[in-house]
């Protein structure tokens, strides 16, 4: 069914609506044109009529915005935070039943329960796709059939039918890529030679220099240290040949061989010979002669489990952790040990039998975003939750080393993770999204409003210091774009580097244009001309975090609107244009995780709530919340909404490395919203029929130092 019947099947009162609401209704002169761009007789915008009649009715629109709001105020943690699941692809559970499998658990009740839920993810065509709706994927298929034998699912079920097939006619399983691989090794199905070398001597490497550890991103860097003793090691666990896939080996060439450069020499073919005398020095030097850097990578790991979630506070690098452990000798009942296996658990999602598995948590990220919604849905029912939500954040800000620091010495620790402990890796779009929450802080205690300050300070001090050269800023580090580290053999992960991306610093544009920095600033100039580079020649930009045009136009959008940028620049004013083009009839925005792969796929998919208000967001930040496509989307959303005052999205909107691994967060489908209904009603309606009642919450407390300025590094 075409995503438009789905919608006015479910709700079959929208078809109607999308054809009543006529411009001549005067809810503005700017018209979407589904031809692209917008027709405009005029730059100012006329204020919708208001009447009982109006469809975009105040009560409606406030009643939407009420009805979320309590829903995300009951669901506050006591201790102030608010936290989701966070939901990825099947690798997660396959992942952990080969981990329990190589531990000797394979037999455990909950790998029987993950496999259940990795049956239910299995596609139409017989594989398992990376999100919703995309299209099967080898390693993901190879390894969720894996599991599913491991279990004892019988070799004629249907489903293992329709997969072995499936996978056999993509090329076999000698075609994963490198990291399943390692996991094909580990359980004997392949030789340690068709997996590359992960050498633990790239510890001993100086953090200066290009192809260091510290070249490489935070993310890579939690995985490449223990998945370096591994390939060090080299353990097997053989399993009984009813738990093996032989069955999905064809006769083709090894995973490894990735077939011959078209250039003679080249930093892939540099990378391969070196990944050839790692394997020779391995069959023939004593073993003696990996020890250091064997030692280094076995304190850098200690070091970085402490203060965290677990390694990284993300899955894979907790998972090949376990497995880091056991190559070193720690026994089962270790403390470390109980230590690693503690932190999987706690991703552990269990529901009707079946357990499902989170590739982290993100409770300073959704209390962030959820402060700043209910502050925009201002009544005086949220004050006591912001307040004590601003108390947690205080509390969660980093104030101690961190691997950032190779690249800023000499910088004062501030900054905020992700998770609910992950001290080493305080990330920049955190960061901001939390300074950004604290400056609507309702607190009266003179106390919390000078800690406010304070961190204000030193979070700001410490996001200029982390700005790239190129004017943009990344997720984790400075500069981390080294594109000869793509061409390591392990680096098909799509993940080796941090670089700069438009949705991070544009997001830090907002926080720096909310606390009064201005568009003279050295650091801020910088970061406009990177902006203006990246513009995508549609009027788009690129969303590294975020699926994908549709967040990475808003979050430009409504940073620079923060920023005083003129919505009537140009540039932003095609940005604005194009939003409006791309919109779907029934009101609503969608775009598919396809569109990392096929630009062909920019801004198109199944409708969703987030995007949708992702989009709304952006028009009412470039000034066109009076417009007919603002209105449409005020609709939608009104129209979908459920009865406990949320949305119903199945998609993956959120990205965690684009081609490789997406997410979705759930409560993007709450809070976004909730923030795009209520900036819209602000916009549209007078402060007194928008109900504005903490009207202090309208203006950011004072945690501007008194001399913004750029930290020179």
């Amino acid at each position: 069914m075409a995503e438009d019947d789905r919608h006015r099947s479910r709700h079959p009162d929208l078809a109607a609506y999308t054809k009543t609401l006529e411009p001549e209704r005067g809810l503005a002169r700017m018209i979407a044109n589904k031809d692209g761009g917008v027709s405009s007789a005029t730059d100012e915008l006329v204020a919708a009529p208001r009447d009982a009649d109006n469809i975009l009715s105040e009560a409606g629109l406030n009643h939407a915005i009420d009805s979320s709001r309590r829903w995300l105020l009951d669901r506050q943690d006591p201790s102030g935070f608010w936290v989701g699941e966070l939901e990825g692809d099947s690798i997660l559970e396959s992942e952990y039943v080969l981990l329990m499998a190589f531990m000797g658990r394979g037999g455990a009740e909950v790998c029987v329960k993950v496999c259940r839920y990795i049956k239910d993810q299995q596609g139409d065509e017989g594989g398992w796709a990376i999100y919703p709706g995309g299209p099967p994927d080898l390693s993901a298929s190879v390894k969720a059939y894996f599991a599913l034998k491991i279990v004892g699912v019988p070799f004629d079920d249907p489903s293992m039918v329709r997969a072995r097939s499936w996978i056999l006619q993509a090329g076999g399983a000698r075609g994963c890529n490198s990291f399943t691989r390692f996991y094909l090794a580990l359980l004997g199905q392949i030789s340690y030679d068709e997996c590359p070398s992960v050498p633990p001597e790239l510890l001993l490497i100086p953090s200066r220099w290009p192809f260091s550890l510290s070249a490489m991103s935070a993310w890579t860097r939690t995985i490449v240290v223990p998945l370096s003793i591994l390939s060090a090691y080299k353990p097997v666990r053989k399993l009984p040949s009813s738990q093996g896939i032989t069955e999905l080996f064809s006769n083709e060439t090894t995973g490894q061989d990735r077939g011959p450069s078209k250039r003679w020499l080249s930093w892939s073919t540099v990378f391969q010979g070196l990944d050839r005398g790692l394997k020779w020095a391995d069959r023939t030097l004593p073993r003696s002669w990996r020890k250091p850097g064997l030692r280094a990578a076995h304190r850098w790991m200690l070091d970085h489990f402490e203060n965290s979630d677990g390694l990284g506070a993300i899955f894979p690098p907790m998972i090949y952790s376990v497995v880091a452990l056991h190559c070193l000798g720690y026994e089962k009942d270790s403390a470390e040990m109980h230590w690693a296996y503690r932190q999987l658990d706690e991703l552990l999602i269990e529901e009707e039998g079946k357990v499902r598995i989170q590739p982290c948590v993100s409770p300073v990220w959704d209390t962030a975003i959820s402060a700043l919604a209910l502050s925009d849905a201002s009544t005086p029912e949220v004050l006591p939750a912001l307040q004590k939500s601003t108390r947690w954040l205080l509390e969660k800000e980093v104030r101690s080393a961190g691997d950032w620091q190779v690249r800023r010495p000499g910088i004062e620790p501030s900054g905020w993770h992700f998770q609910h402990q992950n001290e080493r890796y305080p990330d920049i779009d955190d960061t901001a999204m939390v300074l950004l929450a604290l400056q609507r802080s309702t607190s009266a205690d003179s106390a919390v409003k000078a800690d406010v300050k304070d961190a204000t300070r030193r979070g700001v001090d410490w996001l200029l210091s982390m700005q790239n050269k190129d004017g943009g800023w990344a997720a984790f580090d400075v500069d981390i774009n080294n594109e000869i580290l793509t061409r390591v053999p392990f680096a098909d992960h799509n993940a080796m580097l941090d670089p700069s991306c438009a949705d991070i610093t544009a997001r830090v544009l907002e926080c720096l244009g909310t606390l009064g920095y201005q568009q003279d600033h050295p650091a801020v100039a910088k970061a406009l001309k990177y902006l203006w580079k990246t513009q995508e020649p549609e009027g788009s930009w690129y969303g590294r975090w975020g699926v994908n045009y549709l967040y990475g136009t808003w979050q430009v959008l409504q940073g620079l609107k923060a920023l005083g940028v003129p919505m009537t620049h140009p540039r932003l004013r095609k940005a604005a244009d194009w939003l409006e083009s791309v919109q779907q009839p029934c009101g609503a925005w969608g775009e598919s995780c396809r569109s990392y792969d096929d630009r062909a796929w920019m801004a198109r998919g199944e409708a969703s709530a987030s995007q949708t208000a992702w989009a709304l967001l952006g028009l009412v930040a470039a000034g066109r919340a009076q417009g007919k496509a603002a209105s449409l989307a005020v609709e939608y959303l009104r129209n979908t909404q459920n009865e406990e005052g949320t949305w119903d999205e199945a998609t993956f909107t959120g990205t965690g490395f684009p081609r490789v691994f997406y997410l979705k967060y759930h409560l993007y489908r709450v809070y976004f919203p909730l923030m795009a209904l209520a900036r819209y009603r602000k916009a549209v309606l007078p402060p007194d029929s928008a109900r504005l009642a903490g009207q202090a919450l309208d203006n950011p407390m004072n945690g501007m130092p008194e001399a913004p300025r750029p930290l020179e590094v």
